[in-house]
């Protein structure tokens, strides 16, 4: 049994009634030396047999994983025992996408856009397509029934036997603070009447509830968004943090000035001890080696890896 000081109890709507449903204050939590992510898990093997085995063999502590295989085959409990069997204290955790909707997913209806262009089917959560990941599109990641959808999913991971989630888009928040090219970290959601902020703190607790129904220690890994470790119960309901590019964009150096503010907003969270998941693309030895220690001196625990995420990549703390 959990101690009190661990469990608080949240009322959620989650839009079929109202739930109460218990979300765990993640006070501390085991580092890992190292992890995985992959989110083409094909790319390593033809079934999920083969992959299973092969991540099995990684030294790797943490492993995040699509929650599918592929498009067509999805992960089993048996797939997942397999992985964690390589060390005891392994854990799994399945990608989601918070933030943004995925035309790939199991949800996705092709009646919801016909040539790129809404119709009369089209929910009122979707938005623009994102011009940089085709496929990929906004959401109004605070509509109650996008969020029914999501954590269904959440749901469904939980039960097959993930250790916890990690959740993508976190700052899409930033999206709808933006007026022209600059801005405004305090604007207001005209639909809930607070910042778009605490309508993505307020998201994710919602979804370590639901997580946590399941499994009352599942991990929830927020990637990006890190201005939000400034709430103390945003900081208080994960379990770490998953930050990419923080040095590096590609195969240049990120301004010193962009990678001084995320580390500001990081410290908020290396004081608790809770881990900061780095991932880097660069692919020049050099930039590779730059990255390698300013994460050691930061106290991250970095992987350098491809875009594509089809790769074990390496990673180290």
């Amino acid at each position: 049994m959990l101690p009190k000081s661990l469990v608080l109890f949240l009322t959620l709507n989650l839009g079929w009634g109202t739930t109460l449903l218990p979300a765990v204050e993640m006070t501390a939590t085991s580092t890992p030396a190292s992890f995985a992510y992959v989110l083409q898990a094909d790319a390593l093997g033809e079934t999920p047999a083969i992959v299973a085995e092969k991540l099995k063999q990684a030294q790797r502590d943490w492993v995040v994983l699509d929650p599918h295989f592929s498009e067509d085959v999805d992960w089993t409990a048996s797939d997942l025992n397999q992985v964690r069997s390589g060390s005891p204290q392994r854990k799994v955790l399945a990608y989601i996408s918070i933030g943004e909707a995925e035309n790939y997913r199991p949800y996705w209806q092709k009646i919801w856009l016909k040539n790129g262009k809404p119709t009369a089917q089209t929910p009122t959560w979707l938005r623009q397509e994102n011009p940089e990941w085709k496929g990929n599109y906004v959401v109004k990641y605070w509509d109650k029934d996008w969020q029914k959808i999501i954590l269904h999913s959440i749901q469904d991971a939980m039960a097959v036997g993930f250790d916890g989630v990690y959740l993508d888009i976190v700052d899409g928040f930033e999206t709808f603070e933006k007026v022209g090219e600059d801005y405004d970290e305090g604007r207001l959601n005209p639909e809930t009447k607070q910042s778009y902020r605490r309508d993505m703190i307020e998201w994710v607790k919602k979804i370590a509830a639901q997580a946590r129904t399941t499994k009352p220690d599942a991990l929830v890994i927020p990637q990006n968004g890190s201005a939000l470790l400034e709430a103390d119960d945003f900081l208080s309901v994960i379990s770490g943090i998953g930050i990419e590019d923080l040095y590096t964009s590609g195969d240049k150096k990120q301004p010193s000035r962009d990678s001084r503010e995320v580390l500001g907003n990081l410290q908020h969270i290396l004081e608790t001890k809770k881990p900061v998941l780095l991932i880097e693309y660069p692919e020049k030895a050099e930039l590779q080696a730059y990255v390698k220690k300013r994460a050691h001196d930061d106290g991250l625990i970095l992987l350098l890896t491809d875009r594509e995420l089809k790769t074990l990549g390496v990673s180290s703390r």
